[in-house]
């Protein structure tokens, strides 16, 4: 099967070459570009097509998330994860209003990592545990989403105003114990923390978190969290 193909934008040489001797450790992954910065980004566009952009934000010249929408006119069809270590809310909020499809910090497991960027070709929507909460607040004070959603990073938004579980009804769906692990995903907790709190086996949380996903209709913790700020959870 052929590996999945990146390109790395990050202006820190060390850190871009050891994140990229981490991802060929893994071989569902292979890195075909590698850049220091935008300009030297886009000029990759005439000899591949990554499947996936792992990008800061920090760059020489420009934000990161200011130069997604030209990546994506670069790099027609290819996902866009930010890898970064703002913790700023607005940086979350701009690069999923840009079109990113995740939003790490670089202080995520190694396997972490690669799990996200899986997640992310499966069409899912992943946010650091540490972003979540913001994610969240930005969500509740504006009473709807953090903007007007403009990109399919947003669909844990936009879906969950169309799906029939997520009116007042779809609560009563779950048991208490799913409840209560709703209110720590909304809080931004992962599955290890959740399992810690409620001292309970790591297994039986995600199986949990599964049947949480099914009976309210939503694919993502992303879309659970935004719907348990909905329903007054976290």
């Amino acid at each position: 099967m052929k590996p999945i193909q990146l390109l790395v934008i990050d202006d820190h040489t060390l850190f871009r070459r050891g994140l990229m001797a981490l991802l060929a450790q893994d071989g569902r992954f292979e890195v075909v570009a590698q850049a220091a910065d935008l300009g030297e980004a886009l000029r990759c566009a005439e000899r591949c097509l990554p499947d996936l952009i792992l990008l800061d934000n920090h760059l020489p010249g420009v934000r990161g998330v200011d130069g997604i929408g030209a990546l994506k006119v670069a790099f027609p069809g290819a996902h866009l994860l930010m890898l970064t270590v703002s913790e700023d809310e607005e940086d979350l909020v701009a690069a999923l209003q840009a079109g990113a499809e995740g939003y790490l910090l670089k202080t995520v497991e190694s396997e972490h990592l690669c799990e996200a960027i899986v997640k992310v070709l499966a069409g899912e929507s992943v946010i650091s545990p540490e972003m979540m909460t913001k994610f969240v607040s930005a969500f509740r004070a504006k009473g709807s989403s953090p903007a007007a959603p403009t990109r399919e990073s947003l669909d844990s938004v936009t879906l969950l105003r169309h799906s029939p579980a997520t009116d007042a009804s779809g609560i009563t769906l779950l048991s208490a114990r799913e409840r209560e692990i709703l209110t720590l995903i909304a809080r931004g907790d992962s599955n290890k923390l959740i399992a810690r709190s409620l001292d309970i086996a790591e297994t039986t949380v995600k199986i949990h978190v599964q049947h949480i996903l099914r009976k309210l209709q939503l694919s993502s913790r992303v879309q659970a969290a935004v719907y348990a700020a909905g329903h007054g959870l976290g």
